[in-house]
């Protein structure tokens, strides 16, 4: 199969091409640069340009660009950045796959359990509704801007990813060093539930959604037992061997990370019921076994 993935460099998109290439499948990357060779096609996202001609013969394309939410401080200036790379390119993408002859017959765009909003307590699954909140709305804008495929009948799904477990990149990769010289600890009260999925589930996942023919819209690429901070840090000083007695309180969080402490001290409790009805199996359901994996 012919693939083409945007977002390539990225701790998730890195590992799908490895994944794919692995099995024998033809992968072309999006680049932002003159393309390079025949596995190489060039896009500008904030000009919304996509070189077409190069997307031709994909039977699946995926998409994953965008920057970082825990990056840099929400500034305005941050805050459109973060907007204008996810909604601007996911128009360009869905464009370009819309006005191919034979267009692609899966559009795959990333999303976040952040679409949400805080849930506390509460499990919720694909039909909850949006939450409120910069995030929320952003994540919002982010599906709605893949309109033109879907309407081009282009099979499109939004993978509402949460935290990925990796010591490469994301949350956890700052996370692992502070716990391994046994300063980690708990976020604020520590009771907001962490959504996680190990690397290898999320890659799994993401390759299920582009093999099984009808499953479209948002699904929740998160691991089916949520936890709370509280119990995910007493994992991790259960896994690594080391003591969790630090507390980042939750005034110390807003001075550091402004407007993300709010999505750092607030949680959803999401299950992946898409995921699961359609017989997606986890290599690594469970906390303990997820960051072992990570680890390894």
């Amino acid at each position: 199969m012919r693939i083409a993935v945007t977002g390539s460099t990225g701790l998730i998109g890195s590992a799908l091409v490895r994944s794919l290439r692995a099995d024998g499948h033809r992968v072309v990357r999006l680049v932002r640069r003159t393309a390079q060779g025949e596995d190489e096609v060039a896009w500008d996202p904030q000009r919304q340009y996509v070189d077409t001609a190069g997307l031709k013969g994909c039977e699946a394309v995926v998409h994953l660009a965008g920057a970082g939410l825990g990056d840099r401080r929400w500034t305005d200036a941050y805050k459109r950045e973060l907007r204008d790379s996810r909604v601007l390119g996911t128009a360009a993408i869905a464009e370009a796959v819309a006005s191919l002859d034979t267009p692609p017959r899966v559009l795959l765009s990333g999303s976040a359990v952040g679409v949400y909003g805080d849930t506390g307590e509460r499990e919720i699954d694909e039909s909850a509704p949006p939450g409120s909140g910069f995030l929320a709305k952003l994540c919002l804008e982010w599906e709605e801007a893949a309109g033109a495929a879907e309407e081009a009948g282009v099979r499109t799904a939004f993978a509402r990813t949460g935290l990925v477990v990796s010591r490469h990149g994301g949350a956890w990769a700052k996370l692992f060093p502070l716990f391994r010289l046994g300063l980690g600890g708990r976020l604020g009260d520590g009771r907001q539930y962490w959504s996680f999925i190990s690397l290898h589930d999320e890659v799994a996942a993401m390759r299920h959604i582009i093999d099984t023919e009808g499953l479209s819209g948002p699904v929740n690429l998160t691991a089916p037992e949520p936890l709370t901070n509280r119990e995910v840090t007493a994992a991790m000083g259960r896994v690594l061997k080391r003591p969790t007695l630090f507390t980042a309180p939750a005034p110390a969080l807003r001075i550091a990370l402004g407007e993300f402490s709010q999505d750092v001290l607030t949680g959803q409790r999401v299950l992946p019921r898409r995921l699961l009805d359609s017989g997606f199996s986890f290599a690594f359901p469970g906390i303990d076994a997820t960051l072992r994996a990570a680890l390894r």
